[in-house]
């Protein structure tokens, strides 16, 4: 339960308590961050502390953990963000395994503070998640709670910075497009009993300021339908989603550059969305 109870109060603090003003000058907000991330573990150590060892000992169970957990933190991201501040908008890749990095050594120190704090043997904790997925063991009711919560953050908001470490900084005018059209007027003129022709081609792009927070609700929507479909087997109706994306944005298919960063998001955002799903039914099931 406290691995669990950890890992949500991580994510919870980490994607959810950012605000984007947060993220973009995150050096600046890192002493904010980190009272984020004490506001979420404190109630968390509290009630672990009293639900399993009777509030003994609160320099072990409380006071420590916290102190571990949030210095760990906050040297993994300094050194994260003076990673990023030598990386150029076009090196998405490694942004992209940067996060990944921060992620999984926060992971690490969590599954430490475990071990170290309330005695739970990381050898324990690898043969559970190897019997969830490979045998028939399944977690408590609130456990499971726990871990749908976990997932459904997963699905959401970290899939969506993945997405966009992926699809870097588009242009304004990128962003803005919304489809190209093309006309052509034939004139024809006879001369000297020749016929002759003439054809002219106009090409119109039109633009239109979105709404972002439109297009970030209708990803989360999105990869939790997947995640859904995929944890019942309806993988068919999968296909309907991503038709259904591809209908509403016909005219801007259009632009081969706007296509290609169509594709990759959706693409990711259906890799990631499956991939959850199915840990999700292994865990669960």
């Amino acid at each position: 339960m406290i691995l669990l109870s950890l890992i949500l109060a991580h994510l919870i603090a980490d994607f959810f308590l950012q605000s984007d003003e947060m993220v973009r000058e995150k050096l600046k907000n890192l002493k904010k961050h980190m009272l984020h991330h004490f506001i979420v573990l404190l109630p968390v150590t509290i009630l672990f502390w009293g639900l399993s060892f009777d509030f003994v000992n609160p320099l072990q169970y409380v006071v420590l953990p916290i102190l571990f957990l949030l210095g760990t933190h906050f040297i993994i991201d300094f050194l994260k963000i003076k990673l990023l501040d030598k990386t150029t908008d076009q090196q998405n890749m490694k942004k992209l395994l940067y996060f990944i990095t921060d992620q999984f050594l926060h992971l690490v120190m969590i599954i430490l503070a475990c071990h170290l704090f309330f005695m739970l043997p990381i050898n324990r904790l690898l043969e559970k998640g190897i019997a969830l997925l490979t045998e028939n063991s399944s977690l408590s009711v609130f456990n499971s709670v726990l871990f749908i919560f976990i997932i459904v953050i997963l699905v959401t908001s970290v899939s969506g910075h993945i997405i966009r470490i992926l699809l870097g900084t588009l242009p304004t005018q990128l962003l803005s497009f919304e489809g190209r059209y093309a006309f052509k007027n034939e004139r024809r003129e006879e001369q000297m009993n020749s016929a002759g022709g003439l054809i002219e081609e106009y090409n119109y792009f039109t633009f239109n300021k979105h709404d972002l927070s439109r297009g970030k609700l209708i990803g989360y929507i999105e990869r939790l339908l997947v995640i859904i479909l995929t944890f019942y087997s309806a993988y068919p109706a999968i296909a309907f989603i991503v038709t259904a994306k591809s209908i509403a944005r016909f005219k801007q298919m259009d632009d081969r550059n706007w296509a290609e960063y169509f594709l990759l998001g959706t693409l990711t955002s259906m890799l990631l969305g499956i991939s959850l799903g199915l840990l999700l039914r292994e865990v669960l099931n």
